[in-house]
């Protein structure tokens, strides 16, 4: 994952001296400082420790998706009718749903989906017999709540929200309002 010329560069990017490093490793500072100035060529056995401990110091500052996810998810059901889930976005305060069947997500619906279909209708009170799986998109990407943030950021770039699993089950979701919220406050 790492070249051994960029292990100066990724111990300063951590603001960690040759010695926390060493130690954090279970190898020598000397060691580190040599292999810094590239006058020795280091077994794969310390290389290894050395890659190891840096990695975990990417893991350790590397956001967690529970961290930013919502875990309150307010679904919309397939037979639920157009007129109510309207009514619960303008409650709820949100753009988007994800669309339910049992424990299942079988779709999405955007704000974008609901004005396309009042546009379409000529009476706004047949918006309750219009039910939401004729109107919904197709489902957003689910991911586990192992992934990692960069996976979920490009999905974003292209869906509005991304939904997480565990073991089958949602238990959040994350759009780009969550990221920007949480990230860069």
């Amino acid at each position: 994952m790492y070249a051994i010329q960029e292990i100066k560069e990724i111990r300063k990017r951590h603001n960690m001296t040759q010695s926390q490093l060493a130690k954090r490793a279970g190898v020598s500072q000397s060691l580190i400082a040599k292999i810094e100035s590239n006058r020795i060529d280091p077994t794969y056995t310390k290389v290894q420790k050395i890659f190891e401990a840096l990695n975990s110091l990417e893991q350790k500052n590397e956001v967690k998706i529970s961290d930013v996810m919502n875990k309150k998810i307010i679904p919309a059901l397939p037979n639920e009718d157009v007129h109510s889930v309207i009514k619960k976005m303008q409650k709820y305060e949100i753009s988007q749903m994800p669309v339910i069947d049992g424990e299942k997500a079988i779709g999405l619906i955007t704000e974008t989906d609901l004005l396309k279909k009042i546009a379409e209708v000529d009476n706004p009170s047949k918006l309750s017999n219009i039910q939401i799986k004729d109107v919904m998109a197709e489902c957003p990407p689910i991911v586990t709540k192992n992934a990692s943030l960069k996976v979920v950021q490009s999905l974003l770039l292209h869906y509005p929200v991304v939904l997480v699993s565990d073991v089958g089950h949602l238990v959040g979701l994350i759009t780009k309002a969550d990221i920007l919220g949480k990230l860069y406050k």
